[in-house]
């Protein structure tokens, strides 16, 4: 294990303490650029941003890129990954280190967590981008690679582990018990009714694969539920800012930069 230091630049990112926790994040761009925090999903870090970081850059925005306890160079902290304390730290980050009202950029588990700060606290958001992310688990399908956690596939965990050994302060060693943390979680949660988020006011683009782990019906439940919310599915994609930058990038960046959408009703 390796101690880390509030302060101390790593990868090209820095160390800052969030909500008692230390954590690394990213920050580049241009310093009067519309803050956008991009929030990675579980068994993820900052890294899986890495096709969107320059796009986004180029455009004038100004990118955070926060690591979550025990994922990417972010040492863990005890206890149990929850919504809840994923929620109180996005909070706190978007305080203490952003500093004013962000677009927040979230994948997978993070798409949910953007949603929840929308929620939760308005007045930290301007617009959200959820992808790819199911709010409880009648929004996803069976997927063959979360069959593969799920069931501990020593493949899927080498997998995995491949990039935490790279880069966690933890040591190689840790990895176990990040992967039993996140499979609790992944097996609880999230369980959120859509109805729950019908109050939330920050204009939102729901961005969903074809072939990815959510069922379109689910995300079409979210984007009625949502009060200013439009709708965007990429064929013949699954992971789609990976596989599909060419046209996830504008796609996000026009959102971002747009007015608010016109509303046709017929005479």
């Amino acid at each position: 294990m390796r101690p880390v230091l509030v302060g101390e630049e790593v990868d090209g990112g820095v160390y800052v303490e969030v909500a008692g926790s230390t954590i690394w994040h990213f920050c580049g761009g241009d310093p009067q650029g519309v803050p956008t925090v991009l929030l990675h999903g579980l068994f993820a870090s900052a890294a899986t941003w890495g096709a969107q970081v320059t796009d986004f850059v180029d455009a004038g925005l100004r990118v955070y890129l926060p690591e979550r306890p025990g994922h990417g160079h972010s040492p863990d902290v005890p206890g149990e990954y929850t919504f809840a304390t994923i929620l109180e730290r996005t909070v706190d980050y978007l305080e203490t280190v952003v500093g004013t009202r962000a677009n927040l950029v979230g994948w997978a588990d993070g798409a949910v967590v953007a949603l929840l700060v929308a929620r939760e606290r308005p007045d930290l958001v301007n617009r959200v981008v959820y992808v790819n992310g199911y709010l409880n688990s009648s929004g996803r399908h069976t997927d063959e690679f979360v069959e593969l956690v799920l069931r501990r596939n020593p493949e899927t965990i080498d997998y995995l582990r491949q990039h935490h050994d790279a880069t966690s302060p933890d040591g190689p060693e840790h990895f176990g018990v990040v992967f039993d943390k996140t499979l609790r979680m992944i097996t609880t949660e999230p369980e959120y009714p859509v109805r729950d988020f019908a109050g939330v006011e920050a204009p939102t683009l729901v961005v969903m694969a074809d072939r990815g782990i959510v069922r379109v019906e689910h995300a079409l439940e979210i984007v009625r539920a949502l009060p200013k919310a439009r709708f965007a599915v990429l064929p013949g994609t699954h992971i789609m800012p990976v596989e599909s930058p060419e046209l996830f990038n504008p796609l996000v960046l026009n959102f971002l930069a747009a007015d608010p959408p016109t509303e046709w009703l017929p005479g």
